[in-house]
């Protein structure tokens, strides 16, 4: 190992473990039809349910629509979902957990990043941030207190940091585990 910087023996010796074989996509930029796939498999939502989160989100999503975006990346049909519709289902999922605040819409963003995307799913699932936490750690991730924070922030304020890619996969990690321990 020896010419290899820290970060890249961590990575090495993480991929001999047998828990992370299946990680080989770390390097692969998660994109908005990664995030859909992902939630959808860990909460086992079917079409019905996927078409009525959409319609809880203020845009109604047929069958077809949603088959497309949950294809893999290299299928010909596949069709990329984007940020507003993304925003849409996130939305419809907070609805669906936690019950409508009142009835005026929820505003729906027209782009969203990864903050946005934890935020939501924060929100959705109710968790405050020991919960998340747990979840990280049981995914094999390590983050302080005031690191997640920086995630929620306002993105004016200095101590505001951008939520990566890693940081987003491994919480989905985590709650697939909590969620789907035995799929």
């Amino acid at each position: 190992m020896t010419g290899q910087s820290e970060k890249g023996q961590i990575r090495e010796r993480l991929m001999k473990r047998p828990e992370f074989v299946h990680l080989s996509f770390i390097n692969h930029p998660m994109n908005n039809n990664d995030i859909l796939r992902r939630v959808r498999y860990i909460f086992n939502f079917n079409d019905d349910r996927m078409m009525e989160l959409f319609a809880l989100g203020g845009r109604p999503a047929s069958r077809a629509e949603i088959s497309d975006w949950l294809k893999r990346d290299d299928d010909p049909a596949f069709q990329p979902i984007n940020d507003h519709l993304l925003a849409t289902f996130l939305n419809g999922l907070i609805v669906k957990k936690r019950g409508r605040k009142d009835e005026t819409p929820m505003a729906v963003e027209e782009r969203i990043n990864n903050n946005i995307v934890f935020r939501k799913l924060r929100i959705a699932l109710q968790l405050r941030d020991d919960d998340i936490l747990a979840i990280l750690k049981k995914a094999g991730f390590v983050l302080s207190r005031h690191e997640l924070s920086a995630f929620f922030r306002n993105p004016q304020q200095n101590q505001y940091r951008p939520c990566k890619d890693q940081i987003l996969r491994n919480f989905l990690h985590g709650l697939q585990i909590v969620h789907r321990p035995n799929p």
